[in-house]
């Protein structure tokens, strides 16, 4: 029998602790997925996250960010959570909604009042309530809600009534929470990918869009908009949402990953809601017109809307969001 020389079994041990090695890591890599682009608050705080949360256990878990939809689009990302294949992800409010759907009601029209309304609905029993029933229905658990900003009109003139709005054709996304708003007000909504909103913009494909003062200077859209009207006639979040999977392999760690979530949370939020005060100049500064808005009628507009049958949430659920101070 031919005898195995001791350079050969040194060797092989020397490939197998490697191996080991190298499966022992990825076991214990966190994946943190999310569509927005690195430069935005929201990768920031992620980052902050992964490095509170690796520094937290040790480094014995190594949490990694992929933005900009590297991991798939948000339907995808929704779905890797489910399936274990992504451990955390961003993702909006309205989501979260297709599993239960009342907790997409603060992504509806005039259902928060502003950021201090929507500060005290994320710590609120109705918030937690909600978050539990998402839980028993999609397994995942929201750790946080992250400030998105509150959307804002923009077209090539002012908009400053509903008549305003009329025939206006206008980019929504392809989601009921965000065509209410247009349809109460008599404008076109018109679902479209975000990512060509641009140029439909500039070609004149639509004539107007909406979303937060932080996205649209991101998007450039002020390039090709010469009016960004402030109806703030929506206040959008960003769930943080953990897979069920990634919580039963971490034990007791899953609290020191929630603790850093929750703290990433806090901070994007401040840096958007303060990021939205200087903005308004900035965009002046370039020429913009920003015009203030009387949302007193647009939101008499929408109301009828808010509590009629068919929606997602029952009218004690909307009361005890208003009722929330």
């Amino acid at each position: 029998m031919k005898k195995i020389s001791p350079q050969l079994i040194t060797t092989a041990f020397i490939a197998a602790t490697c191996a080991f090695t190298t499966f022992a890591n990825a076991a214990q890599t966190i994946k943190f997925a999310h569509v927005y682009e690195t430069a935005t608050p929201y990768h920031a705080a992620a980052l902050r996250a992964a490095k509170n949360f690796n520094e937290a256990t040790d480094n014995r878990y190594k949490m990694e960010v992929f933005p900009a939809s590297q991991l798939g689009k948000e339907v995808a990302l929704n779905e890797g959570l489910s399936l274990g294949t992504i451990d955390v992800i961003y993702t909006g409010v309205a989501f979260l909604g297709q599993s239960y759907g009342p907790i997409s009601i603060s992504d509806y029209p005039f259902t928060l009042r502003g950021y201090d309304h929507w500060k005290a609905y994320s710590k609120s029993a109705l918030f937690n309530e909600m978050a539990n029933e998402y839980k028993k229905i999609s397994g995942n658990t929201i750790a946080a809600l992250t400030y998105y900003g509150a959307r804002h009109v923009t077209a090539n003139k002012p908009i400053l009534t509903p008549a305003d709005m009329e025939n206006l054709k206008i980019r929504t996304p392809n989601a009921p929470a965000y065509q209410m708003f247009p349809q109460a007000t008599g404008a076109n909504p018109t679902p479209m990918a975000f990512s060509e909103v641009y140029l439909a913009l500039q070609q004149g494909v639509v004539d107007a869009q909406e979303n937060p003062l932080p996205t649209i200077k991101f998007k450039k859209f002020y390039e090709v908009q010469s009016n960004i009207n402030l109806t703030s006639h929506i206040i959008n979040s960003l769930g943080i949402v953990v897979s069920p999977i990634t919580l039963g392999k971490l034990g007791d760690d899953g609290d020191k990953l929630m603790a850093a979530l929750a703290s990433a949370a806090k901070e994007a939020s401040e840096e958007i809601v303060s990021s939205e005060k200087e903005l308004v100049s900035w965009f002046r500064s370039q020429g913009i017109k920003v015009n203030e808005v009387d949302r007193a009628p647009f939101m008499a507009a929408v109301k009828p809307k808010l509590t009629a049958d068919g929606t997602p949430w029952s009218k004690s659920i909307y009361q005890r969001l208003q009722d929330i101070k």
